[in-house]
């Protein structure tokens, strides 16, 4: 007869959601440059701040590695990941096709109760224009983005823009504060559930493709002028 097997032990099975927890912290500081791009990360420092070892904590920038967060570099230690302007060239337009074609199904696939959802985020956009609250308008454009990804339900899609959208949250945030780009993004969001209110999927896709690509521009722009 064969031995029972062995289960492992309940801390052995605590690592793995302790390193994704650190993971997760860490992956916030950096979207909050509280951790700055190409910043060099101190992991006894912060295995010490967090009072944890130095394993899970290799462990958590492992997966930011992956993600493109961070960079582990031989000899040197790990850095945050500092994109080029040329990284931002080719991210936005990957970027824009994957999104545009989300819309284009959203807006094929779209029923009441999902335009209502849709047109309750948009309020909060416009709301927050209003009061030129840039920090909350950046949450609530993630919040329509997300929605309009769901309401594709294209499971392909998702994995790809996931992946895709950690690494431009490293400066989408950034674009928003060039003068007049509140509005303009607004009045994009405004005209691309517009398209999808009225089931225009090639209008709905080609808005948000031009609306990742003003994004570019923004950034583009703010660097000149910095």
């Amino acid at each position: 007869m064969n031995a029972t097997p062995e289960f492992p032990a309940a801390s052995d099975l605590a690592a793995p959601a302790l390193y994704e927890q650190v993971a997760e912290r860490l992956r916030n500081r950096i979207y909050a440059h509280e951790l700055a791009p190409g910043a060099w990360i101190d992991e006894q420092a912060l295995a010490q701040e967090y009072g944890i070892s130095r394993t899970p904590m290799r462990e958590a920038l492992k997966v930011l590695a992956a993600e493109g967060l961070v960079q582990l570099k031989p000899r040197r230690g790990c850095y945050v990941t500092e994109l080029s302007e040329r990284d931002l060239d080719e991210i936005f337009p990957v970027m824009a096709l994957l999104e545009g074609r989300c819309a284009f199904e959203a807006a094929q696939r779209a029923e009441a109760d999902d335009l209502a959802h849709l047109a309750a985020i948009h309020e909060r956009l416009e709301k927050y224009a209003a009061e030129g609250d840039a920090d909350r308008f950046f949450e609530a454009n993630q919040a329509f983005h997300l929605a309009v990804q769901q309401l594709a339900g294209n499971r392909w899609l998702s994995q790809l823009i996931n992946d895709t959208r950690k690494l431009m949250k490293l400066t989408r945030r950034d674009s928003l504060r060039l003068e007049g780009r509140l509005k303009q993004s607004l009045a994009e969001h405004r005209a691309i559930l517009r398209a999808i209110q009225r089931h225009d999927a090639n209008d709905a896709g080609r808005l948000m493709q031009n609306h990742l690509l003003s994004g570019r521009a923004a950034l583009a722009t703010l660097k000149l002028a910095g």
